[in-house]
């Protein structure tokens, strides 16, 4: 009883070693301030207007690629606030289109919007990426789940942008996006 018991607490400890590592460690531990002196500068306003082509993957919980997509976006400003229209395109046939309302605040701050949020998102944008973080509420068709979201965008030149996510449900991570969006030349 006693080699069960001890087995049992050696496993609750790894497991919670592991959550405190994720934690302070990991895609969940990054901050906006830690990418706040690198260059070059993310502006919404430049990098994400215009004509823009996104490829990207979806991993499902167990870490393999359950869909991949690609979208044409388009992204106008008015002053600090902006619209990003997607239209997505994935492999099992099935399309998507989303619009995200964006406004930039006095403080630098961003708000998010988009018809299939709950509530809205926030983020910021220090030297050369940009946080978002918000709830989604994905379609009927994929089961209706609201997940909570970790989106991150590294601006790798003026026309290059990789876009990292994390969704999870009571805290556990169910899917990863990375994708690619690149300025279109006009």
């Amino acid at each position: 009883m006693d080699t069960v018991l001890t087995f049992l607490g050696g496993m609750a400890l790894m497991a919670a070693l592991v959550a405190l590592a994720q934690r302070f460690m990991g895609f969940q531990a990054q901050k906006s301030l830690d990418y706040a002196t690198q260059e070059p500068r993310f502006d919404l306003r430049q990098h994400l207007s215009g004509p823009l082509k996104c490829e990207g993957v979806i991993y499902g919980p167990m870490g393999r690629v359950n869909s991949r997509f690609t979208a044409d976006m388009e992204g106008h400003w008015d002053g600090n606030k902006g619209v990003l229209a997607e239209h997505f395109r994935y492999d099992s046939g099935t399309t998507q289109d989303r619009e995200w309302r964006l406004t930039i605040g006095n403080d630098g701050r961003i708000r998010a919007d988009a018809d299939d949020l709950v509530g809205h998102g926030q983020g910021t944008a220090e030297g050369s990426a940009l946080q978002l973080r918000y709830t989604i509420r994905l379609p009927a068709s994929a089961g209706g789940h609201a997940l909570d979201v970790t989106d991150w965008l590294y601006l790798v030149d003026d026309k290059t942008i990789v876009n990292r996510s994390q969704f999870r449900k009571f805290g556990i991570k169910v899917a990863e996006l990375v994708a690619t969006m690149r300025k279109v030349d006009a």
